[in-house]
């Protein structure tokens, strides 16, 4: 349980937990697919966040030591530079190429002499006319162009009508998995996800079930994860090795094991974990917690500890509990048979149906 310390300290640590979780969402840019926008939403995120932080440290401004705001200005500019040199790098290139060869241009031709009139002599009447069907060689063909290969968006692929109540993308032509902008859809991950695990992003879901535990597992963990923007959903996020940014969810459960754990702006979250540093909170309420259901467990798993109750709240200063956060009692858990006969999905049971059992109602 958290308790009480100095404010200075307090926001110097939230200020960090800050810094941290935009470096990390800098870094994982490169993994977020361009598709739907699904790139530029997550940089306009990344600079909401910097502006917000900028505000918070003007906002404490009179009582912060000097050195102190010059470490906490620089430390901001620094992630605009960063996102800066990210975002260039990034930047999308020509669908199209020119590919050209320099070649050497004999000036005393009659056709290049400049004392010539123009158009007197022209290059193509001194070229012989290839016969129809011939391919094109040297300048000819390297000055077409050339398309570059483009990817293949699951999300497109899921929000297409399908006679299955069970959506299972193999992503097996992807280094990434990104679920984005879908409403009502039951998606579970196939083993053939695993070789996609590089990074994950769930974004913008509504009234969804995503299972991903089982590419996850066995060795397959994603080094970091970001869920954002979803309501009225399951999401068992499966294994991440590395730090999960969870923001902007409501009225949902989610079921994951993570090395850390960031939340913010969240409200009504049941979240089922098993997480080896203390869970972090911010601008949150309603938040409870469980440990991570016994059916998702592994040895290695039971073998670390599980700081799942060991809750952070960066916006609660004062002595004493936190009351946006809570432990579920063994009445509120959901129990074993749920979690292994009714997320699986049960024949002929829609998704609403589904929600409806783990206590997710659709208004």
């Amino acid at each position: 349980m958290s308790t009480g310390t100095d404010p200075k300290q307090r926001f110097h640590r939230s200020f960090l937990d800050h810094v941290a979780v935009l470096q990390d969402q800098i870094e994982e840019l490169k993994s977020i697919s361009t598709v739907a926008g699904e790139r530029q939403e997550a940089i306009d995120h990344i600079l909401a966040g910097i502006s917000k932080i900028q505000n918070e440290v003007a906002d404490v401004a009179d009582t912060t030591p000097a050195y102190d705001r010059k470490q906490y200005s620089e430390t901001i500019k620094g992630l605009q530079e960063k996102l800066s040199d990210t975002t260039a790098a990034l930047a999308p290139k020509s669908r199209f190429q020119f590919k050209r060869t320099a070649k050497h241009v004999d000036m005393g031709a009659p056709e290049n002499d400049p004392r010539l009139l123009s158009g007197s002599f022209s290059r193509n009447q001194h070229q012989p006319t290839a016969a129809p069907g011939t391919p094109k060689l040297g300048d000819e063909a390297d000055d077409e162009l050339k398309e570059l290969p483009s990817e293949r968006d699951y999300n497109a692929e899921l929000s297409r009508p399908s006679a299955s109540a069970i959506r299972k993308p193999s992503f097996s032509a992807a280094r990434t998995i990104g679920i984005s902008h879908q409403t009502g859809l039951h998606i579970i991950l196939p083993s053939s996800a695993a070789m996609a695990t590089a990074s994950g992003s769930l974004i913008n879901l509504t009234g969804c079930i995503v299972d991903m535990s089982i590419p996850t597992s066995e060795g397959h963990a994603f080094p970091g994860l970001a869920m954002r923007d979803i309501k009225k959903s399951l999401i068992v996020a499966g294994r991440v090795a590395g730090p999960v940014h969870i923001t902007g969810i409501s009225d949902s459960i989610l079921v994951l094991v993570a090395h850390q754990v960031r939340i913010h702006d969240c409200k009504n979250v049941d979240i089922y974990l098993h997480c080896t540093s203390h869970p972090i909170i911010e601008d949150c309420s309603g938040m409870r917690f469980a440990p991570l259901p016994a059916c998702y467990m592994t040895e290695s798993d039971k073998a670390a500890e599980n700081q799942w109750d060991q809750v952070d709240d960066f916006k609660w200063l004062k002595a004493g509990h936190s009351p946006n956060w809570t432990t579920m009692s063994e009445a509120q858990i959901l129990s074993d048979e749920i979690w292994t006969k009714v997320v699986p999905g049960r024949p002929g049971a829609s998704v609403v149906e589904t929600l409806a059992k783990v206590g997710i109602s659709p208004r």
